[in-house]
């Protein structure tokens, strides 16, 4: 049997938290690469601007 699986990014300190992942092109060889963070819901916009 399959076991079911609960995650939560949630903790007892009331933030809420969202799980980003940014998708980008390598310039050496052209393969694209899944960059994963767990980040703020305030922090979300500043992942996706830097680089």
């Amino acid at each position: 049997m399959a076991k079911k699986v609960v995650a939560t990014l949630k903790t007892g300190s009331g933030k809420s938290f969202t799980k980003c992942i940014k998708m980008t092109k390598s310039e050496k060889t052209g393969a694209y690469i899944f960059k994963e963070e767990v980040v703020l819901n305030e922090n979300v916009k500043d992942f996706f601007t830097k680089k």
